[in-house]
């Protein structure tokens, strides 16, 4: 049986597993534009080792609280060495689909911002309805850690709806 370090193509379940997501989010990803469209769509679908590479950028970039905004901004900046650098400086936990993620450890320090002013207006908001009757807002003044809770009460309320 081959390992992941040795193949070179994977099916959807097998891609997943080997990253560590629910093939949902692989579909969900590429929909998005995080990952590359596979070159083939059926039933003999295959994905590559960008796919795998990618997928384990994203996992490490999640551990860094980012939100996806900025990891699709991160994954275009990064060449392909700079993303396998980073799927190997940084171990993801890989968690099954049905299992609640795994905590990350403390994340790398971000350059400190100044917190908006209690007087300074928000000029602007992110509204996503994520249930009949359920909105979230954000603000675009909102520090990443809260980005990141919001991207993250998203994808919950998304694989529950899915179900």
């Amino acid at each position: 049986m081959s390992t992941t370090n040795t193949r070179k193509e994977w099916k959807l379940t097998e891609l997943a597993e080997a990253a560590g997501v629910s093939p949902r989010t692989v579909r969900y990803y590429v929909q998005r534009g995080l990952l590359p469209a596979p070159p083939f769509k059926g039933p003999d679908t295959v994905y590559g080792e960008e796919h795998l590479v990618r997928l384990k950028a994203i996992r490490a970039l999640q551990a860094r609280f980012l939100p996806l905004d900025a990891i699709q901004v991160e994954l275009a900046r990064l060449g392909p060495d700079e993303l396998k650098a980073l799927t190997e400086s940084e171990p993801t936990a890989v968690t099954s689909s049905t299992s609640a993620p795994a905590a990350p450890a403390l994340p790398e320090p971000v350059k400190a911002e100044a917190p908006p002013s209690p007087s300074s207006p928000v000029t602007s908001w992110r509204r996503w309805e994520l249930a009949p009757g359920l909105e979230l807002h954000l603000a675009d003044t909102a520090d990443a850690k809260t980005r990141a809770l919001a991207e993250r009460v998203r994808a919950l309320i998304q694989e529950s709806q899915e179900r």
